[in-house]
Parts: structure tokens; sequence; C-alpha cells
């Protein structure tokens, strides 16, 4: 009824569930799909996929109610080119769909700053872990007590400390600290713990 009250939309097809709108979308080739998440036999993000897969053209605007940044993450993956909220007016519905005609994406303002907000956290986690070794790297030479080693060295320990805190010599300590020297290629101590922090392998707390 919304699309249907300005002259500059035609609503061309209508359906009850996912698995007829993705029937419909490939019958009659609309321009735009204004989709919901929530449908039956096929749900949205579904049926964008299907849609997305059957015409790569086609542009898909989910209105919905769910303010949900898993939703949004899955409906982008999907292929949609927005994402609107049902407590949206009118005006910001058309202006969706207009974006989505000229190729563009368009969120409702809360979206939008979920979207950020998901990136950022999810930026700040990535920071937070260290990389995976690549393969052939150093590190996966690295033995469980090595590793133990090099994090004590790392936070300034010294031989004779390490060896009290693991219950070793210090000879012991002393032969890892040259082992890990020699696996990494590195040959003095601050070279060592260097390594260590920018690598992600250590953290050493301010």
């Amino acid at each position: 009824m919304v699309l249907q009250s300005s002259p500059e939309f035609v609503v061309v097809a209508e359906a009850e569930n996912g698995q007829d709108a993705v029937e419909l979308a490939a019958k009659m080739k609309p321009d735009v799909v204004v989709m919901d998440i929530s449908m039956p036999v096929m749900n949205g993000i579904e049926a964008t996929g299907a849609m997305k897969q059957n015409n790569p053209d086609i542009k898909v605007i989910i209105l919905t109610v769910h303010a949900d940044e898993e939703y949004v993450f899955q409906i982008l993956r999907a292929g949609a080119s927005g994402y609107v909220l049902k407590s949206a007016g009118k005006k910001e519905i058309f202006a969706a769909i207009r974006a989505a005609v000229s190729g563009e994406r368009f969120f409702s303002p809360g979206i939008s700053n979920l979207i950020i907000d998901g990136f950022i956290n999810r930026a700040r986690e990535q920071t937070a872990a260290p990389a995976p070794p690549a393969k052939n790297d150093p590190r996966q030479q690295l033995t469980n007590r090595e590793i133990e080693v090099l994090t004590f060295i790392a936070q300034g320990l010294t031989n004779r400390k390490i060896a009290d805190t693991l219950f070793l010599s210090v000879r012991t300590v002393n032969t890892h600290r040259t082992n890990l020297m020699q696996k990494l290629g590195i040959h003095d101590t601050a070279t060592l713990v260097r390594y260590a922090i920018e690598t992600g392998l250590v953290k050493i707390n301010a």
C-alpha cells in the first residue's frame, strides 16, 4: 500500500513466502524486491541469496523488525542492497529503493550505527588476537616450553627467576633461550623481546 501510494513505483507481484518470492522474481524480473526476513517455507536471507544467484542484477531491500547485527551481516553476505526497519516512514523506504536502483546501499540510521559498531568490535578482536603463523613461520618450530620461556624473557625476567617460576635449572632455561634464538634467527635478547611483542606471540601489559 505504501509503494502503491506513489506513482514512482509499480508493484508487479506479492509473495506469501520466500519460495514464492524467488519464483516470482525469476518470472517478473522486477528492478527491486522488498523482502522480509521472517518468511515461511524459505526465510528472507535464503530467498535473497537465491534471487541474486538467479539474477545478480536484481536489487533486494530488506524491510524487517529485526535490528540485529548478525542478521545484518548475513543479509549483506546474501547480496542485499539495503536494510530498513519497519518502523521507518515511507520517505525512508522510498529513499532505500531509489538508492538500490542507483547501485548504492541504504541502511536505516540505527542499522548504520549497528554496522559501524560491529566493524569496530571485530577490528578490535582481530587486533587483540595474534595472527596465526604462516606456513614456514619460525614460530611453528617453537615448543610450548620455549614459548613459556619467551613470555618470561619478554617480561624482563632473569634466567634465575624464570628457572624458579618454571621449576627448572638455570642451565635448562639458558638452553631454551639459545634454542629460541637459533630457531628465530635472532642473536640478542632485545631483538628477541621485540620480535615476541611485534608478532603478538606474547603481550606485555602497560
